[in-house]
């Protein structure tokens, strides 16, 4: 909420930066990309111009996936497609980063910490970065507004992950339509909750862990040290 109302501003983050500058490449804004963020760059000596040393990995992980023919293959489509639509009562928008109608299916590129870790998330425990970064949902909501957008059945969705490992890993991930169909059923459950806060004026609730509820934090009990972890 405290973004809707431009009360606060996320800053830029290593890793943000990073996944930008590998999406740059795929829709083809890697020259502008250089131009607004031009921190990252060295500005003197023999690697002028030259991305920084703890951004180089990037041009690596983008190498990595044009030399996959397999990987080439999920990214082939129309790029940054935006489409609205309507669910459970409320307006929503989407951007795919590849859209391929035409063979059926649509993709989002992810730059990841690794693929085959275990993150920690507060309700599932531990589980895949697919699940810990919210990314089932993503994939629910565009499967379901572009299918209402096309009048068509479910295209077949496409995660197409790369590591920042080095050398960096990679793999096209699919999200079942079970799965799809369950967080679908969870969006709605929670939907009049998310219309009150953000119509009503209901509050929201802190999570008190993020940089803005660091910011607003006030102590108002006592910790049991189990608690630290959830």
């Amino acid at each position: 909420m405290a973004k809707l109302t431009e009360e606060y501003t996320e800053p830029k983050s290593e890793a943000l930066l990073f996944g930008s500058y590998v999406h740059s490449w795929l829709d083809d804004s890697l020259e502008e990309f250089k131009e607004s963020n031009p921190d990252i760059f060295s500005t003197r000596g023999a690697s002028k111009g030259q991305l920084k040393a703890n951004y180089q990995l990037g041009d690596e992980m983008i190498r990595v996936l044009k030399s996959d023919p397999f990987v080439m293959m999920a990214l082939e489509g129309e790029k940054e497609v935006i489409m609205t639509g309507e669910l459970f009562g409320a307006p929503w928008k989407i951007r795919m980063d590849v859209y391929n109608p035409q063979y059926g299916r649509f993709a989002d590129l992810k730059t990841v910490k690794g693929i085959y870790e275990k993150y920690w998330h507060q309700e599932y425990g531990y589980c895949s970065f697919v699940e810990a970064y919210g990314y089932i949902t993503q994939m629910a909501v565009y499967t379901e507004i572009e299918s209402q957008n096309r009048e068509g059945d479910w295209l077949e969705n496409f995660i197409v992950a790369i590591s920042k490992q080095d050398p960096p890993d990679k793999a096209v991930i699919t999200v079942d339509h079970v799965s799809l169909n369950l967080e679908l059923e969870e969006i709605q459950a929670k939907m009049e909750r998310i219309k009150s806060v953000k119509y009503d004026g209901e509050q929201p609730e802190s999570c008190g862990k993020c940089e803005y509820c660091r910011k607003k934090k006030m102590v108002t009990t006592v910790l049991d040290y189990r608690e630290l972890i959830g």
